[in-house]
């Protein structure tokens, strides 16, 4: 048998030759869409998305730098987009999207909807009709952090990039059905050339592309204004700009012009205009081509030592294999997977109850009749061994009735495990936001799931003896028991501070979007106050029936923040309250409209603790403070689109590198840029 040593010396040989080759081809940025689902492993759609993507690398449409396809018939049809940058050569731009093809998948392995985007290629497939259709969701961007011009200049920098992005764009919407693209240059203060480049997606219609680069350029002042670089990119349309020539001009200035006849030789190759860029791009090539035969021979040796050790080993694994001696205190909760899986009669369907990032959760029966839940970490999770650490760790050290209860978890092999008491009302998602399941939720039953959510965070903060940010506290992390008393659950994202602590900083920022404070959404910094702000949307959430993103006014659709915040200075607040529960308490509901804006404030200081929350819940002898503007809050000359963009904005920090840092390096000087995704 292959000795501890050498095996850990061959890991070691893969995780460094598995990182070569992550840093030599991994996607800018990229989207799992969940919208429209999740298909399941060999099934109809799996095979009609591998059959699309396989042929990418003999289409000679790839040559025009466009490829559009579908495959497959009704639910299981697939649609597949691929685009690449215009100055791109054909080999170049095939090689982009061969590597795209398994990249995108390896990234996002069950969704039905995915796209991803390297620096020269987009690759884009889902199970609706893409072609044609100008999308304006699943937008990102990319800003230099160093300006391009003093602060006397910003305004003549920022006129003369927008004429010059204006002059592109008439360039490229006037493209033909091959290419819509187009480059430039123009003289900026200070001495400097600005250099930008505009594309479209060319079956998208003329009016179509206007409007998605229109669209482009007004997001400008969001993410990169007087910026010495910046990107906005989304899937219909992408526009960069910089100080410095990133393009190939020869290849630019040579588009296809015909869709019926096509050039008997390609567009010229990639000229030598930037040797740095060029050798780079080789000698990228060549790492791949080097390392990828390398790491599979290292790997099919770790997989016969793998096997060997684990053939001699007992099948139930100890806690030491997760890496962690605090894991070790737990190990009275361990649970054998045989126990697991006929309690859940072998994961079957039929006791499914759903599926979140984590992974699927089922509904089991042990031997003693106890019924519990059961959620089954995914071996495509890439956060997964994170976040089961991180709850049984937690977890089990906490005890409230607002909380959900841990009551063991199972690593046995490649399995994880966390077992938890079954909660038969399932999630407060599913009644909240159901038109017919809301009408069981009167005031009484409201009142009293939101004074459970304050109970069990004020436990989180102030009363047991760990203080926890939640971090994800959202309607579908809130369960309910057979009394539809509230707990909360999913604390995979939590954080541990020290006693004393007030404040933490993260560039990895996790939680739902809507629900997050804008310090933390845009600056990472998370406290007690970020929780209460996720509380707050909860409360007008609760009160109202409806999404915060999405709330119902009639034909139009509004923000919750801004829409209860209106109603409120107005003394309308009723307006927001849901009918179904309009003849309730009136003083009680509005005194919760009154906290929830006290909660979800822009200023973190003027939001009040959890401690006092529960005060204002319960005693109406306390006089409650006039609540000032919420974060986000819609100016009138602010469109919904915009508030949104603001909602989903960040800027990435320092710490937790090791865990996927978003932050890229310029590549000409020694500055950084940051990612804005959507």
């Amino acid at each position: 048998m292959v000795s501890s040593r050498l095996l850990f010396f061959l890991s070691a040989i893969f995780l460094l030759t598995a990182q070569a080759v992550a840093q030599t081809a991994d996607f800018l940025y990229h989207f799992c869409l969940n919208d429209n689902g999740n298909y399941t492993a060999n099934s109809t759609y799996e095979r009609n998305l591998n059959h699309l993507l396989s042929s990418f690398s003999s289409n000679t449409e790839i040559d025009y730098g466009f490829y559009n396809s579908s495959y497959g018939q009704n639910s299981d049809q697939v649609s597949a987009i691929g685009l690449c940058r215009g100055d791109v050569n054909p080999d170049d731009c095939r090689g982009c999207l061969n590597i795209s093809t398994s990249l995108l998948k390896q990234h996002c392995p069950n969704q039905k909807e995915a796209i991803g985007w390297f620096d020269h290629c987009m690759l884009r497939y889902s199970n609706r009709s893409i072609l044609g259709v100008k999308e304006t969701s699943s937008i990102f961007y990319m800003s230099n952090v160093n300006n391009a011009s003093s602060a006397n200049n910003a305004d003549k920098f920022n006129n003369d990039l927008r004429t010059l992005l204006e002059s592109l764009r008439s360039q490229a919407v006037a493209g033909g059905s091959l290419r819509k693209f187009a480059t430039g240059n123009a003289t900026a203060p200070e001495f400097q050339t600005l250099y930008a480049l505009v594309q479209c997606t060319p079956d998208l219609s003329e009016l179509d592309c206007n409007s998605c680069l229109v669209d482009a350029i007004q997001r400008i002042p969001v993410c990169c204004n007087n910026k010495k670089g910046g990107r906005v990119v989304g899937p219909s349309c992408n526009l960069r700009f910089e100080i410095y020539q990133f393009y190939n001009s020869t290849a630019a200035a040579s588009p296809p012009t015909s869709p019926v006849a096509p050039p008997v030789s390609p567009p010229p190759p990639l000229t030598n205009t930037n040797t740095t860029k060029g050798s780079e791009r080789n000698t990228s090539r060549t790492i791949i081509i080097i390392i990828v035969p390398i790491a599979a021979f290292v790997l099919l040796v770790i997989s016969f030592c793998v096997y060997f050790r684990v053939k001699r080993r007992p099948r139930r694994e100890k806690l030491e294999t997760v890496e962690d001696d605090e894991i070790r205190s737990v190990e009275s909760l361990q649970f054998d997977f045989s126990t697991i899986r006929v309690a859940t009669d072998n994961f079957s369907e039929a006791n499914k109850l759903g599926q979140g990032g984590f992974g699927d959760v089922y509904k089991g029966r042990l031997s003693d009749g106890q019924v519990i839940a059961i959620k089954r970490l995914s071996k495509n999770s890439g956060q997964g061994d994170l976040e089961f650490k991180n709850e049984v760790l937690l977890v089990a050290k906490l005890q409230h009735r607002n909380l959900v209860r841990l009551l063991g978890f199972c690593l046995e092999r490649d399995e994880r495990l966390l077992i938890y008491e079954f909660m038969p009302n399932t999630s407060l998602d599913h009644f909240l936001f159901d038109p017919i399941k809301r009408a069981h939720l009167d005031w009484q039953r409201r009142y009293k799931i939101i004074g459970g959510i304050a109970r069990g965070i004020l436990y989180l903060h102030e009363d047991s003896r760990l203080r926890i940010i939640h971090r994800d506290l959202k309607a579908s992390n809130i369960l309910l028991d057979a009394e539809m008393n509230s707990k909360i659950s999913d604390f995979g994202m939590a954080r541990l501070f020290l006693l004393d602590q007030t404040q933490g900083n993260t560039s990895r920022i996790v939680g739902t979007y809507g629900y997050m404070a804008p310090e933390y959404a845009m600056h990472g910094q998370f406290s007690v106050k970020s929780d209460v702000f996720s509380f707050g949307v909860l409360v007008l959430e609760i009160v109202s029936g409806q999404k915060n993103n999405c709330f119902r006014n009639g034909e139009n659709v509004e923000d919750l923040l801004s829409y209860a915040w209106k109603n409120w200075r107005e003394g309308t607040a009723s307006n927001i309250v849901d009918p179904t529960i309009r003849l309730g308490a009136t003083t009680e509901i509005m005194r919760c409209i009154h906290i929830g804006l006290l909660c979800v404030q822009e200023n973190v200081a003027d939001r009040p603790t959890m401690a006092s929350v529960i005060l204002m819940l319960n005693s109406y002898s306390i006089t409650l403070q006039v609540p000032s503007q919420p974060a986000f809050f819609m100016h009138n000359n602010i469109d919904l689109e915009t508030s949104r963009l603001m909602q989903s904005t960040w800027v990435t920090k320092s710490d937790e590198r090791s865990k996927g840092d978003s932050v890229e390096a310029s590549r000409n000087e020694a500055s950084i840029t940051e990612l804005y995704p959507r």
